[in-house]
């Protein structure tokens, strides 16, 4: 039996990604080969409908793993982020124990959860509808993000629910959240970040973080971050495109 995601992430192990924000297949296909384990398809910030989240997930199913970042945290998101056959969600904006047991009961099928059951890709349009289901609670993986103030004062509580894997720090809405906006290194900032580590050190939950390149994240992984993702797809298009550039009109 294969492992998967979820219990790579419940094992510890470092599992490095990239945000997706394109809605191109090709993108994330390019990506999923690049060896990465994992890629953030992000719907929260960027254009991507329900079908452009499909489509790159057609394109990196068996390359890597796929996360869906959910615009909100609401059980239309949840459920249709599933029935494309992602691995998990991640959920911005969390701040209280009662929103992270709401989402773990709508990604959950019954008893643990009150998941909706429709046919879609997931589920091989109903062929594998049986084979989906008694797999889909064991594997799904629950990731929430701490970006608010409100989240640091109850992260214990937050991290202690049954059925959450992962709390994903979003560095930078953290800092505007405790008025550093951008000031990611503000001591403010970076204690709100060692006691959410801390709290799912303790609660033996994964901690995750995202920074803009490998040397933000460096650290994060040094202190024993594990779900960590770097860069974003069109920053890097970006960067890559100017380098190469500036790089063919240096005189010889």
């Amino acid at each position: 039996m294969n492992t998967s995601f979820r219990q790579r992430l419940q094992k510890g192990e470092l599992l490095t990604g990239i945000f997706v924000t394109l809605g191109i297949p090709e993108c994330g296909e390019i990506l999923a080969a690049s060896g990465f384990d994992w890629i953030c398809i992000d719907t929260e910030h960027a254009p991507l409908s329900p079908i452009h989240v499909q489509r790159i997930i057609q394109g990196t199913a068996g390359r890597c793993a796929s996360l869906v970042r959910i615009a909100s945290a609401t059980e239309v998101a949840v459920k249709q982020a599933l029935d494309t056959g992602a691995e998990g969600i991640i959920v911005p904006l969390v701040n209280s124990p009662e929103e992270v047991r709401q989402v773990v009961t709508w990604a959950r099928y019954a008893p643990e959860g009150k998941r909706g059951v429709g046919l879609a890709r997931a589920h091989g349009y109903g062929k594998n509808f049986i084979q989906y289901m008694e797999r889909a609670n064991r594997e799904t993986a629950v990731v929430v993000q701490a970006e608010q103030r409100e989240a640091v004062e109850r992260i214990k509580e937050i991290a202690a629910v049954p059925g959450l894997d992962a709390v994903f720090v979003g560095p930078y809405d953290l800092s505007a959240s405790l008025d550093h906006p951008g000031e990611v290194d503000h001591p403010e900032v970076t204690g709100a970040i060692k006691r959410i580590f801390a709290a799912c050190r303790d609660a033996g939950k994964a901690a995750g973080v995202f920074g803009t390149n490998a040397s933000a994240v460096r650290p994060f992984i040094e202190q024993g971050f594990t779900l960590v993702a770097a860069g974003v797809d069109a920053m890097v298009l970006g960067t890559a495109a100017t380098e190469l550039c500036i790089e063919m009109k240096r005189p010889s």
